[in-house]
């Protein structure tokens, strides 16, 4: 009975991340299929460095949007790739880091003062992003795709619906926000008769997820970097949760070196076919905390069912019939709540910004963030999470700690 319960439940986690895992392809324009394929194989890739010792599940990471809409536009798909690769080394050379000098090396470079404010850049960046496709428009604003007043009624729809679940539900379902919200924006989409199904009933049921082979453009790499710092650091916290939910210390056994290298390969290899970046689900891990499924198992489970999932050709097909509005409408949620962690970073760790350090380090991050700063060296230029990232960290190591801060 145990054995045909494990596949059930790990198909079950995987109908918990659903709604994200689509959901950041459908919006940098990557393949669905090809993530499902790559969140399967990420998360086997995981468990086999840490040795299928945590329970977790590792798919799209939304820290990546934005980046990977400014590279594909400026550099195509291939080069944003091998840009997310070199973004992968990093959360291995992280994980080099912490078992040679401890964790305390990550606190030191990444500190609240630092994650926070890049953090909340990744919400407020993509911000006009979700306004413009919450009103029917390309996500730059410049086509019209549907109708206004009916792009507004469609997102306000998948708006309330992914509220109300988040805050309403009870038990299972309470973890599937984005799902419901997808759910009931696609049916009132059905009902204004803005759904093309075309692509649908022209895919095969069976079909090879469109895999992309990565190039290598130093432009995209020095860009990618810089963005693996907050992931890095919210894979830590998911670290923590799930140490917290299940009564082990992950951080010493696996040990939290284990871990970013797990997760650093998983998104080295998910770039490797032209995915997106793997990245811990907390969706999971809430997941895992409601049904005390604390077997490593039912996630190897999870990660088979979603490779199985990326060769039905229609179902990816389906996936790409999802209208702008609906994804926009989310997004205002989603984006919102991503500067909310940055936030909420700051006031859990008390830094007080009455101390002009901390003030001038979060104040410039925001303003570079918001504002669109770029730094360019002939043909090379930073701009985004990339820039706010380097800027933060580098102020963090340079300007002077105050007395009031050494006591704290």
């Amino acid at each position: 009975m145990k054995r045909v319960l494990i596949p059930l439940q790990g198909a079950q986690m995987l109908f918990v991340a659903f709604g994200a895992l689509v959901l950041m392809p459908l919006l940098t324009g990557l393949d669905t299929s090809v993530a499902l394929f790559t969140a399967g194989f990420g998360t086997l890739l995981f468990q086999l460095v840490t040795k299928r010792q945590v329970p977790i599940f590792l798919a799209s990471s939304f820290a990546f949007i934005a980046p990977i809409l400014y590279g594909v536009q400026t550099w195509g798909v291939p080069a944003t790739m091998g840009g997310l690769m070199a973004a992968g080394l990093v959360y291995m050379l992280l994980g080099l880091s912490v078992k040679l000098r401890g964790t305390g090396f990550i606190h030191k470079l990444l500190p609240p003062v630092v994650v926070g404010p890049v953090i909340m850049i990744i919400g407020l960046g993509l911000a006009p992003v979700a306004v413009n496709m919450a009103l029917g428009k390309s996500g730059d604003g410049s086509i019209v795709i549907v109708a206004q007043n009916t792009a507004l009624m469609i997102s306000l729809t998948a708006l309330i619906t992914t509220v109300l679940v988040a805050i309403f539900a009870k038990g299972l379902v309470r973890l599937m926000p984005i799902l419901a919200g997808i759910l009931v924006g696609y049916a009132a989409s059905l009902a204004f008769g803005i759904v093309d199904f075309t692509p649908v009933t022209q895919a095969a049921w069976l079909a090879m997820p469109n895999f992309v082979a990565p190039e290598f453009n130093w432009h995209a790499i020095l860009f990618m970097i810089p963005v693996a710092i907050a992931p890095a650091v919210e894979h830590i916290g998911d670290i923590l949760a799930i140490s917290n939910v299940t009564g082990k210390d992950y951080l010493k056994k696996p040990g939290l070196h284990r871990t970013l290298t797990g997760d650093g390969i998983a998104t080295i290899a998910a770039s490797a076919l032209g995915g997106p970046p793997n990245t811990t689900y907390s969706e999971v891990t809430g997941a895992v905390t409601l049904t005390k499924s604390f077997d490593p198992r039912i996630m190897t489970w999870t990660a088979i069912t979603a490779i199985t999932l990326a060769f039905v050709g229609k179902l990816g097909a389906l996936m790409q019939t999802i209208p702008v509005p609906v994804m926009g409408g989310i997004m205002c949620l989603l984006f919102g709540s991503i500067a909310a962690v940055g936030l909420n970073t700051l006031i859990r760790h008390q830094v007080d910004l009455s101390e002009p350090r901390n003030l001038s380090i979060v104040g410039v991050t925001l303003v570079f963030g918001i504002g669109g700063m770029a730094f360019g060296i002939g043909s090379f230029s930073l701009t985004g999470i990339s820039l706010c990232g380097i800027v933060a960290i580098i102020m963090n190591l340079i300007l002077p700690v105050t007395a009031t801060q050494h006591k704290e």
